[in-house]
């Protein structure tokens, strides 16, 4: 699996209109929690549906974005912050120790 560099409001559109599932990983390059989560993250990544679109942010470079996906998928701004996108709206919101992999698959399946 690879990200997504997130780096424009366009694609956050895009999220937005897309069918089924996306991920989006907010992650801040200075943080080292931040930096731990998404490691804990990319070694168990391979259990998500191989299609699963998989879109990163780096918080530093696009504090506007973050701001946009917000204030689009109605959620307050953490880092790191996991959100699952479906069909458009933000189902899953974790953020700091709560991001795995194993909390997307639980609502993934359902």
């Amino acid at each position: 699996m690879n990200w997504i560099m997130l780096e424009s409001a366009d694609q956050i559109n895009a999220i937005k209109q897309q069918q089924g599932y996306s991920v989006i990983f907010k992650h801040s390059t200075r943080c080292s929690i931040s930096m731990m989560v998404k490691k804990r993250f990319e070694l168990d990544w391979k259990q998500l549906p191989e299609n699963l679109p998989l879109f990163f942010l780096d918080l530093i470079k696009h504090r506007d974005l973050s701001n946009q996906i917000a204030k689009d998928f109605q959620v307050y701004h953490e880092s790191p912050q996991l959100l699952l996108i479906k069909n458009g709206e933000c189902i899953l919101d974790l953020s700091h120790g709560e991001v795995s992999v194993e909390e997307a698959l639980s609502v993934i399946s359902d």
